[in-house]
């Protein structure tokens, strides 16, 4: 009766996906605008604050990121997120200066989406976004821990409770995993299936892999068939989902109510999220946005509010000088529990072996601090240069004014981009 009744369901069900189309929720313009001009005139009004002195000179720059965001239809994506941010400002709630690369963006910068001037530190516009990308561009946004929530139920205010939901993970059968759920159903002994499951390196993509790196477990299938049978069982499962979560940031707006667009899962009733996953709902035009709550801006904040209760000071974090000198001998010790990014103990070796003397000292520092990096003698190479241990080489000339900063070394992906563009001749689009 089960199976039938899902048969019928399946047979009344019409479903046509577009993959070619965006719907984004419509963003209602002040008398006088479209979303089009609405834009440009926040981000011109946005310019003059940035650059009260030489702002147009940046507008070359500034219309150009908007002819490009224009001719791939994202006009309302920026005016969306600059207005919930804007929310967040007027009503004191603790924002991140911006991450990723949209720092690269003097639209976002003069939209006070982020907060890092990209013409100063040489940023790229092309790495955010550029006209031979296909994908919806990606901001992701810190705000305090404690009251991201207000920023949701504010955009749900805004669009209809109806058109904004969380967004569905799933949790994964792992090898491991799955050959301890399959070994409890089968209802063999639990120390023989727990032996099977740690013959599995951590390292292996999957079982089939294991099988083929680890003689005992290939020893053990081959002659067990109980194992074989279990092991078989557990492969045909691997993959799958094994039960469902809410991602921690993730949040979908809607033009549309959203259960005309995709299916809907309550736990309890109350969070409504989305059926299908991230990448699924950008490939179907719906917009993702990523509301991360950060433990270290809630900490600020209650920092500057015991001050001004203890002290009667206001402090203004925006106006704190970037050359401080207690702070540099703080980092120089390593002194930096509480410091977003810089906290672990692997961070602070780094931290002491670098020796940070200025706030440009920590952008290298982070992007160091990486797998890529960390696995290929990177650090050492940059920290030996920089010292003056080991002399600085340039594979071509033309790579000394793109590696001069990093002392030869290429650490970003805009290094990386300005290479192939000079170097190459590719487009900064091709260079992407």
């Amino acid at each position: 009766d089960a199976l039938e009744n899902s048969r019928r369901i399946v047979d009344d069900c019409n479903l046509h996906f577009t993959f070619d189309e965006l719907h984004l929720p419509e963003f209602k313009v002040p008398p006088g605008y479209d979303i089009v001009s609405y834009l440009r005139h926040l981000c011109e009004e946005g310019l003059k604050w940035r650059y009260p002195d030489n702002w147009e000179e940046m507008l070359p720059r500034l219309n150009y990121e908007l002819d490009v965001i224009h001719d791939k239809g994202y006009d309302a994506y920026f005016v969306i997120v600059w207005d919930f941010m804007n929310y967040s400002r007027k009503n004191k709630i603790p924002i991140g200066p911006g991450r990723g690369s949209a720092a690269g963006s003097i639209v976002a910068y003069s939209l006070g989406i982020t907060d890092l001037d990209p013409v100063q530190y040489g940023l790229i516009f092309e790495r955010f976004l550029n006209p031979e990308r296909k994908s919806l561009p990606d901001i992701d946004i810190d705000f305090c821990y404690n009251r991201r929530q207000e920023v949701i139920n504010y955009v749900k205010d805004l669009y209809g409770i109806e058109r904004v939901a969380q967004i569905i993970t799933f949790g994964r059968m792992k090898a491991r995993a799955v050959i301890r759920d399959v070994g409890r159903v089968f209802e063999m002994p639990l120390p023989v299936v727990d032996k099977i499951a740690k013959l599995i390196p951590p390292r292996a993509k999957n079982i089939q892999d294991a099988l083929d790196t680890e003689a005992e477990l290939e020893e053990l299938y081959s002659q067990d068939m109980q194992v074989k049978r279990l092991l078989d069982t557990a492969q045909e499962l691997e993959g799958l989902a094994r039960h469902p979560g809410i991602h921690a940031a993730g949040v979908v707006i809607s033009k549309y109510p959203l259960e005309d667009c995709v299916p809907l899962y309550t736990t309890d009733g109350t969070d409504v999220c989305t059926q299908y996953e991230m990448k699924n709902l950008e490939k179907i035009g719906l917009l993702k946005m990523d509301f991360l709550g950060l433990r270290n801006l809630t900490v600020m904040d209650d920092t500057i509010a015991m001050i001004k209760k203890n002290r009667m000071v206001d402090v203004d974090i925006s106006v704190i000088p970037l050359d401080d000198k207690k702070t540099v001998d703080l980092l120089q010790k390593a002194q930096t529990v509480g410091v977003f990014q810089l906290e672990s103990d692997g961070m602070k070796k780094i931290v002491r072996e670098l020796k940070p003397e200025h706030f440009e000292d920590l952008i290298p520092l982070v992007a160091l601090y990486r797998p890529g990096p960390l696995g290929s003698g990177m650090v050492d190479d940059f920290i030996a240069c920089r010292r003056g241990r080991k002399k600085i080489v340039y594979k071509h000339p033309l790579l000394k004014s793109i590696l001069q900063e990093t002392y030869g070394v290429i650490l970003y992906q805009d290094q990386v981009m300005k290479i192939s563009n000079e170097l190459g001749g590719f487009t900064m689009g091709q260079a992407d």
